[in-house]
């Protein structure tokens, strides 16, 4: 007799006395995201004390009281508070109660319009929206040296006319963009004067100035981020059908045209960035700082140059914040004001902290002329494709109201972030006509991202099938000697279902599986056009013919990304997705405290390749128990399982084990050893097949619930698991969408006891690709979160046994 590989005595202790008590490791960006998280707590308590009784913030300018006010309201709406909130509620009746004629200010008009709209209370505010945002219509100056911009003072007729001025023009864009956003008809002519004027009046280095035309006025950096944030904006609601084909679909094999404009002011902005000044000014810092979130997230650009804007940006915030009152205090008579100020610089913590959906690769060989630009648009041939779906899909029930996205340089990840980077987003966006080439390098990334639990999804331009075989040989390359390849989804993939229910008839889509889902989606219909087409509200002249594919291309994108995310809110822009564990060889049984070997058998056993190292490592990280992460893979007739005092096993098809190896299974169990096991995304196959294997390992015994008040769930093993979480689909019709329900309550093990401790511990419930971060929307299982501490309890559980078991044939 021998004692099987585990903790001793001493070891032991140690366990119990640090199980559930210490937490892991805590990344700097993580220590980052608490302290951006706490200053906004910090500045949303500073506005709430500094709020006057009737709801306002008035009495902080006389001038103007409706827009400070409004300002206020829509920075504590950004950082989280609803209209269940006091402060909230009360700013709102105060808005509400103005009479007409007021008000009549731009800023009031502008800020008036984005806090209402912000609130989303229904219908309650939606007359009232199209009354500003009609004003501001009117006020736009039709005529002198700034017409399309705006003043400081409209009227019903628009003549008051001071000059005009950009600042005024850029809140004058953004209060009728979040209008147009709340289901308002703005006159497309607005959109068109607005972007006429910002083109005609920029400066010959590509930024722009306050108020005079082109190079009268030294460029500086609150107005050219308002460049950049207003160019965007008005391409986007001035997207056109000029181009149909016969049968009146919109054409999508056009040249590529990019706004030189644009392109021109974020060259500016990318030469002379900063942080703790705004570029090219002595003033107007918290200003500038708002208005640069707004470029940067309407614009998909995480970095002006080599500068992580938010991150730089956000350290500047935190590090400068009122220790005493948790404000901040700019120059000049009006961000001078702490209530303005702190307004402003909550917005851009809040607003740039949103989550990232979908990360557009940025990827080919690079421009001589400019290194830091691919030398083409390949892979930007339909510039708001992403941004117009990311938009949709946080217009719609379920999802977060502030998903974002972003583009992602390949060269810059290769050389600073690695896969870190791209699991800022759960969705990876890879599109272009020609055939994308990677080197070894960015293959291998690609790979880990996958293996990490990120989705690749790649959309053909213009129907190209140079495209398709390149993605094609990506994936070959991902996965070689066959472990997964493209191939057409079947009509009852669940991405048919994952938010609407479509008619795979028609919808050409191939994928790549990945342990327990499907990692890799590629449509060689350009999707990619078509979202980059669509609108709040459709241009004049579009056909029906035209609305209706690109309804059709938006349902089957959204369909895409559910699928991919689970419908999970990805983690917010600072906090990092901790690494998983990385495919590595198999090694000989490593000397240490515990080591667990993975259960061969004749169906998937394999179907999460990296949930046990995973599970490893979240032992040594939150309980630092001492454990290796090199698995073993054995069949069960192998002698060598006597040396692991666990057996994972895990699957989503039937399976059968021959009779020798039930029979030493039956000895391995007797002597100690203990199996953990769980249905893959809840297979039902699997789980039928299990229960037929427990009734021959054990022909007078059934798997029974392991009590919920049973140690395995308690701190006195490990977490404290009263209460856990689970998702499943709310239906098995597969005519139905897929809509998942999260459902908390007891945890559900069952088991197989021998003398009093249980050798068999098994969930009918997903736990392996959740470890994986792999489930998707038809799994059923344990978030990621409770997956990741129930079987950590299980092993530990496992381990706290004081059992010896002998050596196999004796």
């Amino acid at each position: 007799m021998h004692r099987v590989s585990k903790l001793g005595r001493i070891g032991l202790a140690a366990l119990v006395l640090t199980c559930g008590l210490r937490a892991g490791e805590v990344s700097a960006a993580e220590l980052t995201a608490r302290e951006v998280l706490t200053a906004i707590e910090k500045a949303k308590a500073f506005l709430v004390r500094n709020q006057d009784g009737n709801g306002s913030w008035a009495s902080q300018d006389d001038r103007y009281g409706i827009g400070v006010t409004s300002l206020a309201l829509l920075a504590l709406l950004n950082a989280g508070m609803t209209t269940d909130d006091q402060p909230v509620a009360d700013a709102l009746d105060y808005l509400r109660a103005i009479k007409e004629p007021a008000p009549m200010g731009t800023y009031d008009l502008s800020l008036m319009i984005m806090a209402l709209a912000t609130a989303k209370d229904g219908e309650r505010d939606k007359a009232r929206i199209l009354t500003l945002a009609q004003k501001l219509e009117n006020g736009q100056l039709q005529a002198g040296p700034n017409a399309g911009s705006w003043s400081y003072v409209v009227n019903s007729t628009g003549f008051m006319n001071t000059g005009g001025d950009r600042s005024n023009g850029q809140f004058a864009i953004l209060g009728l963009r979040d209008a147009a956003n709340a289901g308002i008809a703005v006159d497309r002519k607005v959109w068109e004067k607005a972007r006429r004027h910002w083109r005609a009046s920029q400066n010959a280095d590509g930024g722009w100035g306050y108020r005079a035309l082109r190079n009268r006025d030294d460029s500086y950096g609150s107005m050219t981020v308002a460049g950049i944030a207003t160019l965007t904006i008005t391409n986007s609601m001035l997207r056109d059908d000029k181009v149909l084909n016969e049968d009146g679909t919109p054409n999508c094999c056009g040249d590529v045209e990019e706004d030189e404009a644009l392109a021109r002011a974020i060259r500016w902005l990318e030469s002379r960035f900063s942080v703790r000044h705004n570029p090219s000014s002595a003033v107007w810092l918290l200003y500038y700082l708002y208005g640069l979130e707004r470029a940067g997230r309407l614009s998909g650009t995480r970095f002006f140059g080599t500068h992580d804007w938010y991150r730089e940006g956000a350290r500047y915030l935190v590090d400068g914040q009122s220790n005493v009152y948790g404000s901040w205090q700019g120059v000049g008579h009006l961000e001078g004001n702490p209530v303005i100020g702190s307004s402003l610089a909550l917005l851009f913590l809040s607003k740039g902290l949103s989550s990232v959906l979908i990360n557009k690769l940025e990827y080919g060989p690079r421009n001589p002329k400019r290194p830091r630009r691919p030398i083409d648009n390949n892979w930007n041939q339909h510039h708001d494709d992403v941004r117009n779906l990311t938009s949709l899909v946080s217009s719609l029930p379920e999802w977060p109201k502030l998903l974002t996205w972003q583009i992602l340089d390949f060269r810059k990840v290769e050389q600073f972030g690695g896969v870190r980077d791209m699991l800022q987003a759960p969705v990876l966006y890879i599109a272009g006509s020609e055939a994308p080439r990677f080197t070894p390098e960015q293959v291998e990334l690609l790979k880990e991202y996958v293996n990490q639990g990120g989705f690749i999804f790649a959309v053909a331009n213009c129907r190209s099938e140079d495209f398709g075989f390149g993605i094609r040989h990506l994936v070959t390359q991902m996965f070689p000697g066959g472990e997964s390849e493209l191939k057409e989804l079947p009509p009852d993939h669940p991405i048919y279902r994952s938010e609407y229910p479509l008619e795979p008839d028609g919808i050409e889509l191939y994928g790549a599986d990945f342990g327990c889902r499907t990692a890799v989606v590629y449509s060689p219909e350009d999707l990619s056009c078509l979202w980059d087409k669509w609108m709040q509200h459709d241009p004049p002249g579009r056909t029906a013919q035209e609305k209706s594919v690109i309804i059709r291309a938006t349902k089957i994108g959204v369909n895409i990304v559910a699928y991919a995310t689970g419908r999970e809110p990805p983690p917010d822009k600072l906090s990092q997705v901790p690494e998983l564990a990385k495919a590595d060889k198999q090694n000989e049984i490593e000397r240490g405290f515990l080591q667990i070997a993975k259960l061969r058998h004749a169906g998937t056993w394999d179907a999460a390749p990296q949930a046990l190292r995973n599970l490893l490592r979240a032992l040594n990280r939150t309980v630092g128990l001492s454990a290796s992460t090199r698995q073993r893979n054995l069949p069960a007739s192998d002698p060598n399982i006597f040396k692991y005092p666990v057996l994972y096993m895990h699957g989503r098809t039937s399976y059968r084990l021959s009779r020798r190896e039930i029979e030493q299974l039956q000895l391995y169990l007797s002597r100690g050893g203990v199996l953990f096991a769980d249905a893959c995304c809840g297979a039902k196959q699997f789980d039928r097949s299990f229960r037929e294997f427990i009734g021959q390992l054990f022909p007078n015994d059934e798997l029974q619930r392991i009590p919920a008040d049973h140690d395995m769930f308690t701190e006195r093993v490990g977490y404290d698991l009263k209460t856990v979480r689970r998702r499943a689909p709310e239906t098995d019709d597969p005519d139905a969408a897929l809509n998942v329900v999260e459902q908390a309550g007891e945890p559900f093990l069952e088991g197989i006891a021998i003398d009093g401790r249980y050798a068999v511990i098994y969930s009918k419930y997903d736990i392996s690709c959740a470890l994986e971060r792999q489930a998707s929307v038809a799994c059923t299982g344990y978030v990621a979160e409770d997956a990741v501490k129930l079987a950590v309890n299980v092993v530990l559980y496992a381990m706290l046994q004081d059992v010896t078991f002998a050596e196999a044939g004796q």
